[in-house]
């Protein structure tokens, strides 16, 4: 059964067979915003781009490795001192599937509109902590999108095995004003992969001002 995460909770990766889970996806599921046009008789879907993120720190607590939308304006990320987005960790071990810009149009299909596959037993050594974070692109915040929920299972992109951990977002009313969400971290212990659900939301209108906070005050 999959855990409900609440803000600080730590769980072990591992299946409910007792087994260690070494290979999972990490997705996010949102709807677009539906308004209403004169004396109600029309609707209208404004479309939600929202940004699912991760950046890798080493045993230093140096940013070794990113994962981003190639999209974002290189201009913006150098005043941060932040390379151009890409896909793939350095090892292959982290895997985007590509950036929504719009979010679900249909009503909730149950599926995630962007994912990060990971496979613990490839990645680098050097890798302590690897943070993933979520970033609303446009002008609204959490609260106005209809839905958006994260989740962490075993399976791939297009077929979902088993949710062994869920955190619904628009569920919290503490994220109304919030634009960004710093999800939480995988970290190593015992050379045994933990993770602990941060749940921590910021004003942050950018990906950059995200990535400095989690380097000031989360490592």
């Amino acid at each position: 059964m999959a855990i409900n995460l609440s803000k600080g909770q730590k769980i072990d990766l591992r299946k409910e067979s007792g087994a260690t889970l070494t290979s999972f996806c990490v997705g996010v599921n949102w709807g677009a915003i539906e308004t209403k046009g004169f004396l109600g008789l029309t609707t209208k879907k404004q479309s939600v781009d929202l940004d699912l993120s991760c950046i890798l720190i080493d045993d230093n607590n140096n940013l070794c490795d990113h994962i981003y939308s190639p999209l974002y304006r290189i201009d913006f990320l150098q005043q941060f001192g932040l390379p151009k987005g890409k896909l793939v960790s350095l090892d292959g071990a982290l895997r985007h599937t590509g950036d929504d810009l719009e979010g679900d149009s249909g009503g909730d299909d149950g599926l995630d509109n962007e994912i990060i596959t990971v496979d613990l037993s490839k990645i680098d050594p050097k890798v302590a902590k690897i943070f993933f974070f979520l970033n609303n692109v446009g002008k609204e915040d959490f609260s106005q999108i209809p839905y958006s929920k994260i989740r962490m299972y075993e399976g791939t992109p297009t077929q979902v095995k088993e949710v062994f951990a869920s955190y619904n977002v628009s569920a919290e009313s503490g994220y109304a004003g919030k634009k960004a969400l710093i999800m939480g971290k995988l970290y190593k212990r015992n050379n045994e992969w933990k993770f602990d659900a941060i749940g921590d939301p910021t004003p942050d209108s950018f990906l950059g001002q995200t990535i400095h906070l989690i380097l000031k005050s989360y490592l």
